[in-house]
């Protein structure tokens, strides 16, 4: 007998006898007894996956021999089953089971429902990652939908489920699959045109999504690619060029994108999910359609979009004419077409986390298998492990402390017709400074207590003459030749003439520190006022001797320094040039 029908009584659906055990993050198959037969109890505790069986008869009338129980696995499991049951009812079964039929159920308590939904939420960050929140149910399975990518070096590490981590997600512009034809410019080679970097952060409290226009003005970097035959290839670079055709133009891979991401940023790209056109089409039907808002009536002959004011539902076509149009809102830009794709995710990822899709092991199984077949990721992540520890640590991100954010930039002011963009340095740097120094967009004003804290007990008392500071400096992941310059900079600039080079340090840092002991507290308070180094930043510890043999401090130059005189503060708050919204708010676009 096959997987579906084993343990089956009658109509019952074998989907809803998949049963999400919130104590332990796992779905268990609990068989019910057949139809004639008095309900016995489920067996306990991790990893059980089925009741005894009641007879052995297989057309569930109650007559027959009793077979020996047997014992079922959850999917992903040793022993998986042969196949995961659907959601379907037998011929000619009522699509409403009657009262009393499904014995041995009960209503889950409020206080299960409550842990199910802290299981589900946030589970699906967005709508392009959202594999991983499926992946959970049917990992082994999922692997084999998902295309990978060897992109020569550019995320070849696994993912660290104890470090804050960045995605860069793309959407491109290739016509393939089913229906993609008719999008205008079939032979496209897949460009860029949807790009979002997603920084989730350490303590798994928030996540910035920051959306970067693909007509934004960039150096493409040098960029080596893997070709069909195992040998590496290097793609020249090109400057003052469209970000899309980072990806694509060339012979470009997602790794040329990551690194033009790193180059324009300066945030370290840690993995890449690329999809198409099919994404869109094939998640919104998963989950039987999203709902959009929108101010006034839409009818876009272009993007074939026609929607009246209000609330609607899409899917299918119609979510992807939806995300595409460019014509219906705001200046009919780029720009305006990002901030009604924030919209939609958001709306998308509502839907994605509400009850009635996470708990249902039917509709995960239809989300996840529409995703991972639309969806190509970095060697690094195109594994069972890798995708489950990433589906583990995003769904602890609450949607209200998501914040979808937009590159800032300006016209280019080069251009008389305007069809590209510049970036605008005075508010995106502090933008960056935000993403690479883990500090939320929502939370800022318990990042900076928490800040205003380390500040107040390390930085508080008085602060010794620049010229008694003893410190040695040394370079700790900053770009070669930052120690030397720093210390010109200390003993020319700033007076500090008791400072020296002491090379290279033992390991590579991300973060700039400053090591001290409790006796040169007054000398590390002045240093870090010169540095512009925050509290967090400071390490009270041991002095060591410098070449004079007297005790000293020590300064390591991270992979956060900029260079000499450059403050490593973070911003608080983001800058009031970038706009930015939240997952969980409503909006219509208009």
């Amino acid at each position: 007998m096959d997987a579906q029908g084993r343990g089956r009584a009658d109509d019952i659906d074998p989907a809803d006898q998949w049963v999400l055990n919130p104590d332990t993050g796992d779905y268990e198959l609990q068989l019910q007894p057949s139809g004639e037969q008095p309900s016995v109890p489920r067996p306990r505790g991790r990893g059980t996956a089925a009741a005894k069986a009641a007879t052995g008869s297989r057309s569930g009338s109650g007559t027959g021999t009793a077979a020996p129980p047997r014992t079922r696995t959850a999917p992903g499991r040793r022993g998986e089953p042969e196949q995961l049951p659907g959601q379907r009812r037998r011929r000619g079964a009522p699509a409403e089971e009657p009262p009393g039929r499904r014995r041995g159920r009960t209503k889950p308590k409020k206080s299960k429902s409550k842990k199910i939904l802290v299981w589900t939420g946030g589970s699906l960050a967005l709508v392009l990652v959202a594999v991983t929140g499926g992946a959970y149910l049917y990992l082994k399975h999922l692997e084999g939908n998902v295309a990978t990518t060897d992109v020569a070096g550019a995320g070849a590490d696994g993912f660290s489920k104890d470090e804050a981590f960045n995605v860069l997600i793309i959407g491109t512009d290739k016509r393939t699959g089913e229906g993609n034809e008719g999008y205008g410019d079939t032979g496209s080679v897949g460009h860029a045109d949807t790009n979002i970097l997603l920084h989730v952060s350490k303590d798994r409290t928030n996540a910035t999504a920051m959306s970067i226009p693909r007509d934004l003005i960039v150096d493409v970097p040098d960029c080596p690619t893997k070709q069909a035959d195992g040998s590496t290839e290097v793609v020249a670079g090109t400057q003052n060029a469209r970000f899309n055709t980072s990806l694509g133009q060339d012979g470009r891979d997602a790794g040329c994108t990551m690194r033009t991401v790193e180059e324009l940023t300066g945030i370290p790209v840690d993995h890449f999910m690329m999809a198409d056109f099919n994404a869109v089409k094939t998640l919104t039907t998963a989950v039987d359609g999203v709902e959009v808002c929108l101010a006034k009536a839409v009818d876009d002959p272009d993007s074939h979009l026609k929607l009246p004011a209000g609330k609607s539902k899409v899917e299918g076509e119609q979510a992807l004419a939806f995300v595409r149009t460019r014509h219906s809102f705001g200046n009919q830009g780029d720009l305006d077409r990002i901030k009604i794709q924030q919209q939609f995710l958001g709306s998308l990822m509502r839907k994605m986390s509400s009850s009635d899709t996470l708990t249902s092991p039917t509709k995960l199984v239809k989300l996840a298998e529409a995703a991972t077949k639309a969806l190509t990721v970095d060697t690094g992540i195109g594994n069972v492990n890798a995708l489950k520890d990433m589906a583990l640590e995003l769904k602890k991100v609450p949607p209200k402390n998501i914040t979808f954010a937009t590159l800032p930039v300006d016209d280019n002011p080069a251009e008389k017709v305007k069809a590209t963009v510049v970036v605008r340095e005075a508010d995106a740097e502090p933008l960056f400074a935000m993403i690479r120094d883990d500090v939320s967009l929502t939370e800022v004003k318990q990042q900076e207590k928490k800040e205003k804290a380390e500040v107040a007990a390390r930085l508080k008392g008085a602060k010794a003459d620049a010229s008694e500071v003893r410190v040695r400096v040394m370079n700790g992941g900053a770009k070669a030749g930052s120690a030397q310059e720093t210390l010109q900079w200390l003993q020319i600039d700033e007076g500090v003439t008791k400072s020296e080079n002491a090379g290279n340090a033992p390991k590579t840092l991300k973060k700039t520190t400053l090591e001290y002991a409790p006796d040169q507290a007054d000398q590390a308070r002045r240093l870090a006022d010169i540095m512009g180094l925050s509290g967090s930043a400071m390490k009270p510890g041991e002095s060591v001797e410098n070449s004079q043999g007297l005790p000293a401090m020590t300064l390591t130059l991270g992979e956060d320094f900029k260079g000499a005189g450059v403050s490593l503060t973070a911003p608080t708050e983001a800058p009031k040039g970038v706009s930015k919204s939240t997952a969980d708010k409503v909006e219509c676009a208009r």
